[in-house]
């Protein structure tokens, strides 16, 4: 007896056709045609489950804080770190939770059960740390709410910028992050990175930084963390965000720089919308892209895992919370359409990003919780295509959100009465 059986389930490794029997909240078997009942079933109908999605970097203080106070006219950086500095004084504890709330409902929809959350510290105030702490145990129940100490002013260049941090740490905020390319000199950034590689290591505790989001190929801050990292005994503890400088970089400095991230086991996380987006904005043509080297980073064996980074805030007036947004944006700036690039990148934004947030059973696995998602695609490589409806969202082995199938009717004589695109519009031979 099961307490749910997923039936005729596809998984993302190419398996078709199998049952997932769950028991206490895990994974208990997965066979074909499981012969037990079970107190619900649901019918993937030949349909991709997958464990649930990742989102390893977002700003949940920020999110769903489009127009406040303005618009970024210039839709730049630089000027979205000023228009939250305008933003910042005028936040509230109450709206800060309602937000998140609201997003962490959106999240659920779309199958996304796990957020890393920076926050910022940079006012003493720290009305955002108490916000998204009381935010992470609210959603507790459905989502697994991961925060960073976030000083986005500057570790030293934000006034009370140390102490802040400190507190943020001592109130539970469990990660340390940093912003090494916006201290005042690039000695302050080296500085910093040391700083807080510091405060990780004495508190047992996770590193996730800011690492040269620029076009300046001459910030090579994730040099230091990587030497930091392996110096304070930190590695696969540590995240390096962004990393956009990469992008500029020549290649004989990276075939060094990439070997010292792969020693010191260094996690990666690009975010493939927002880096797009905010970089290159000083070039005519040719005109900078800006994500840093996922296929070589990749193929040297480092953690790459993707971020949403922002929904509807000052630096991003798009986003949907849909994970598989981020990863079709990536196949397309990354030129990696093949077959099997696409498993690798559909891993950035569930096994992979699992790995960078270490967490523990998290996956498709007898043993593992039993946090899944049926979604509207035979594979992965449709799931990506097509960013599908997420037709059953599930936690601990109970349906917590469903979608109604996404089919189109038509009205034209001598042609279908509907239109579904997973399953009327495919090849008639697919590579899987």
């Amino acid at each position: 007896m099961f307490d749910l059986i997923i039936r005729n389930a596809n998984l993302p490794d190419g398996r078709e056709g199998f049952d997932i029997g769950i028991a206490g909240g895990k994974i208990a078997a997965i066979e074909q045609s499981i012969a037990a009942t079970a107190g619900e079933t649901v019918d993937a109908t030949g349909r991709l489950v997958s464990p649930p999605f990742c989102d390893p970097h977002f700003h949940m203080d920020a999110t769903l804080s489009l127009g406040m106070p303005r618009m970024n006219v210039s839709g730049t950086l630089l000027e979205g770190i000023a228009l939250w500095g305008e933003l910042r004084p005028l936040l509230t504890k109450e709206a800060l939770i309602a937000r998140a709330l609201r997003y962490c409902d959106l999240a659920v929809t779309q199958g996304l059960l796990y957020i890393r959350s920076h926050v910022d510290t940079s006012d003493p105030r720290l009305v955002t740390a108490e916000a998204l702490l009381e935010v992470k145990e609210k959603v507790a129940p459905y989502i697994e709410l991961q925060l960073v100490a976030f000083p986005q002013d500057g570790y030293y260049r934000a006034p009370d910028g140390v102490a802040s941090l400190e507190r943020a740490l001592d109130m539970g905020v469990g990660i340390v992050g940093g912003i090494p390319h916006f201290e005042r000199t690039m000695e302050d950034g080296a500085r910093s990175v040391e700083a807080l590689c510091r405060i990780a290591a004495d508190r047992g505790l996770p590193v996730d930084m800011h690492c040269d989001e620029t076009d300046d190929p001459m910030s090579r801050h994730i040099e230091t963390l990587a030497a930091q990292t392996v110096r304070f005994g930190l590695k696969g503890r540590v995240a390096g965000s962004h990393l956009t400088s990469m992008h500029s970089m020549d290649n004989y400095y990276v075939s060094k720089l990439i070997p010292l991230m792969a020693e010191a086991e260094i996690n990666v996380i690009p975010n493939p919308l927002i880096n797009i987006m905010l970089q290159g904005r000083h070039d005519t043509y040719p005109k900078r892209r800006g994500m840093t080297r996922v296929r070589e980073l990749m193929a040297a064996g480092l953690n790459v895992s993707f971020g949403h980074d922002c929904v509807m805030d000052p630096w991003y007036s798009m986003g949907s919370g849909d994970m598989l947004e981020v990863a079709h944006m990536a196949i397309h700036v990354a030129q990696m359409a093949g077959i099997e690039d696409k498993r690798k990148i559909f891993d950035a934004i569930t096994v992979n990003s699992a790995r960078t947030m270490g967490l523990e059973g998290y996956g498709l696995g007898i043993g593992c919780k039993a946090d899944l998602v049926v979604l509207q695609a035979a594979d992965v490589t449709e799931a990506l295509r097509l960013k599908p409806n997420r037709l059953f969202v599930i936690k601990a082995g109970k349906v917590i959100a469903r979608t109604a199938p996404r089919v189109g009717e038509l009205f034209l004589a001598g042609r279908p009465a509907s239109v579904e695109m997973a399953r009327d519009y495919v090849p008639q031979v697919q590579q899987r």
